[in-house]
């Protein structure tokens, strides 16, 4: 079986090779990134990745499979998605700040034939953060690629996060775990 992950995410692309399994990038397609209203927030991840699948109906052949994926904060039952600038980054981690909150990460696998998509679900629970601190990471990181402004593992994570109830790797965008499960039963 090979592996076709269609992501632009350079985190994604490392997180696989770590799974020790071959797999080539394809190069992502465009897809209108609209949700239902109605769609609860943990709902949207998964929804998501199986729109981008959708996208690559017909390119797997034989044993290929697609991998598509799509990872949202939610707090306080709001989704924060990639901060456009540097104001709305820091609002965001001033939202964290010494609180509880959920990274979700859906992943949709497809092949010629069958498409499973699931859903991984992290707690993450930040201390408070100072000012000084968020613009510190703001300026030096340029979170702006990131689902809450935030890597968690960056600088940040390590001097803010003082928990995780969960996968690790869903937080930075893909769940080996779960991944690797579901990739076996396929």
């Amino acid at each position: 079986m090979k592996l076709l992950l269609a992501s632009n995410s350079p985190r994604r692309r490392e997180l696989l090779a770590l799974l020790d399994c071959d797999y080539e990038i394809v190069e992502p397609r465009k897809v209108d990134e609209t949700y239902p209203a109605g769609l609860s927030a943990d709902e949207v991840a998964p929804y998501l990745s199986a729109l981008k699948a959708k996208a690559y109906a017909g390119l797997p052949v034989g044993d290929d499979i697609v991998v598509t994926a799509d990872t949202v904060v939610i707090c306080d039952g709001g989704i924060l998605g990639k901060p456009k600038d540097r104001r709305q980054a820091i609002d965001m981690l001033n939202r964290l700040s010494g609180k509880t909150h959920k990274v979700v990460t859906g992943v949709t696998l497809m092949s010629a034939d069958r498409t499973v998509t699931f859903a991984e679900t992290t707690e993450v629970t930040f201390d408070r953060l100072s000012d000084e601190a968020i613009n510190y990471y703001v300026d030096r990181y340029c979170p702006f690629d990131k689902a809450g402004a935030y890597g968690i593992q960056e600088w940040v994570g390590c001097i803010g996060i003082i928990g995780i109830h969960g996968c690790y790797y869903n937080v930075m965008g893909l769940p080996l775990h779960a991944l690797h499960r579901h990739l076996r039963d396929f």
